[in-house]
């Protein structure tokens, strides 16, 4: 394909996406009485299930409504940029859904609700997968992802796909975060020049801003929890097996997994419920149908009584002053609750598997990316890895403005999955994530979970220096293939942050439990303002 051609096809592609929305908009003006007397700013599922049961809405009229915040916040105002491409076809399924209501009831707690996936989850409908790459522009997947196929069966309307850091922040050693040639900048609701974190930027920030109730994202290490930490949000990174990761363009299959990215920890287990469960295609879930249960039955207010928290300190020393101060006073609620804290220094080993990780991720990725690529995008102008590092290169002005492709090139200069190299690598990051890091510190504690701050405020986005994000609390988990839940922890100077609670496989029952116990007894999320700045002097 020829620049010139190359450069009309994306045009196209906007230009479609653009006459959809149009399109959106006219279909709005029929709810109008509606939209003035229901507000879906913060509102939890619940809620919503709740009025569309009693009649007060319908699926079609809550589409509408989140499709009026996206052009009035997304496109128009403080500009968010979350939102990469909206379904053509919501309004069509959530009539189909509220004709089901009607008929046959509902389905579920998702039954008719809107939610916003992650533009690196193939859908086989009208909307385009890209992983915010150019490269990918066109190209359709022939199914959708199973984690797709579970939100349909569930009811789930899907509102649209959000815009990411481009390849799932994978693609350079000094990236900017939540930017991608396709979609650009997403920007952080609130202070709009701070950062949203990588790389499911686009879920954070859209839910962040009330632009659906729910949001998928995805995390090979920190994705879905930073993200959500930086917006005051709750997010779940589960056990690697318990979400399908088939049709999720991939880093790699030892640390992928999807994972909800919502305002309350009640929202998250309705879908977690949904997205979890056995895939024939992964073999990785081969257990979930036996591990997964309904998480919503598992909120308890009393949860936190009589468990064990390990305090991780050397995460706290590793926040600035400010954070730290902040975290320590949510010790107390958790105290107030019932629970026993034991501060630990540290996770054991996990300076261990720095290297090793990413060796993991260089080598899974060359193989994950191109059997990805054969499989679910087949049109693709990129058959390949190879391919890939190419087109970049080919087309450098629109793909490498800000930064390069060195995590490209350093992946395909790897042998296969066979290699010594990697085998060793992968070893390591086992033994030390997991049998003699989190569950070590767990059994010789007696621990529950393991809670410490998810990580620092929104630092400023810098094209120039790439990000600049200082510590954070995912890695251990992330490499385990372990559940880490966030949950929102309060306000430093306008900028969320949040306190994260860490398992050991399988747990995602006791942390949503733990998880939904601390927020109910602190109640620290916070709507954003959209502010243009803070001080943090």
């Amino acid at each position: 394909m020829n620049r010139r051609n190359f450069v009309e096809r994306v045009a196209l592609t906007a230009g479609s996406a653009l006459a959809a929305a149009s399109s959106h908009a006219g279909e709005m003006a029929g709810s109008a009485a509606t939209s003035a007397r229901f507000d879906v700013t913060e509102k939890a599922v619940a809620q919503l299930q709740a009025a569309m049961q009693a009649g007060t809405i319908n699926a079609q009229q809550l589409v509408q409504l989140y499709l009026a915040r996206i052009a009035a916040l997304d496109k128009a105002g403080p500009k968010l940029n979350s939102i990469i491409e909206l379904n053509p076809e919501a309004l069509a399924i959530a009539k189909a859904l509220d004709a089901e209501r009607k008929t046959k009831g509902a389905r579920g707690p998702l039954h008719g609700i809107p939610v916003l996936i992650k533009d690196n989850i193939a859908t086989a409908d009208a909307m385009q997968t890209t992983a915010g790459s150019l490269a990918l522009v066109g190209a359709k997947p022939p199914r959708d992802a199973f984690l797709v196929t579970q939100l349909r069966n569930a009811g789930a309307v899907i509102l649209g796909k959000t815009n990411l850091s481009e390849w799932a922040n994978m693609r350079s050693t000094r990236s900017t975060s939540g930017w991608s040639a396709r979609g650009g900048l997403t920007r952080n609701p609130y202070a709009l020049d701070r950062n949203t974190s990588g790389s499911s930027s686009g879920s954070g920030s859209s839910m962040a801003a009330s632009l659906a109730a729910i949001a998928v994202g995805t995390e090979t290490d920190g994705s879905i929890t930073s993200p959500c930490s930086l917006a005051g949000l709750v997010g779940i990174k589960p056990t690697v097996g318990l979400v399908s990761r088939a049709g999720v363009v991939p880093i790699a299959h030892s640390q992928d997994t999807a994972g909800p990215m919502t305002r309350t920890v009640a929202d998250a287990a309705a879908l977690l419920t949904a997205l979890a469960g056995t895939d024939p295609r992964d073999s990785a879930t081969a257990l979930a149908d036996q591990k997964k249960t309904d998480y919503t039955q598992v909120l308890d207010r009393n949860a936190l009584k009589g468990k064990r928290l390990g305090v991780v300190r050397n995460q706290w020393a590793a926040s600035s002053d400010i954070v730290a101060a902040a975290i320590e006073s949510q010790l107390a609620v958790l105290l107030a609750q019932g629970a026993t804290l034991i501060d630990v220094p540290e996770v054991p080993n996990a300076t261990k598997y720095g290297d090793s990780e990413m060796t993991v991720l260089l080598y899974e990725l060359k193989a994950d990316l191109n059997a990805y690529l054969t499989e679910y995008a087949p049109t693709a102008q990129v058959k390949t890895l190879a391919d890939l590092i190419a087109f970049n290169q080919d087309h450098r002005s629109q793909e490498m403005g800000y930064f390069g492709q060195e995590h490209f090139i350093n992946a395909q200069s790897k042998g296969d999955l066979n290699t010594q190299e990697y085998k060793d690598a992968l070893a390591n990051n086992h033994r030390y994530a997991r049998a003699e890091g989190i569950d070590k510190v767990l059994q010789e504690h007696k621990l529950d979970a393991l809670i410490a701050p998810t990580g620092g405020t929104a630092w400023l986005t810098d094209f120039i220096n790439g990000d600049a994000s200082g510590s954070s609390f995912t890695s251990p988990a992330a490499v385990a293939g372990y559940p880490h839940i966030t949950v929102p922890a309060g306000m430093v100077r306008g900028l969320p942050v949040g306190l994260s609670f860490v398992g050991t496989a399988w747990t995602e029952s006791a942390l949503i439990a733990m998880a939904y116990a601390y927020e109910q007894a602190s109640l620290q999320r916070k709507a954003p303002t959209y502010a243009k700045s803070v001080n943090m002097t």
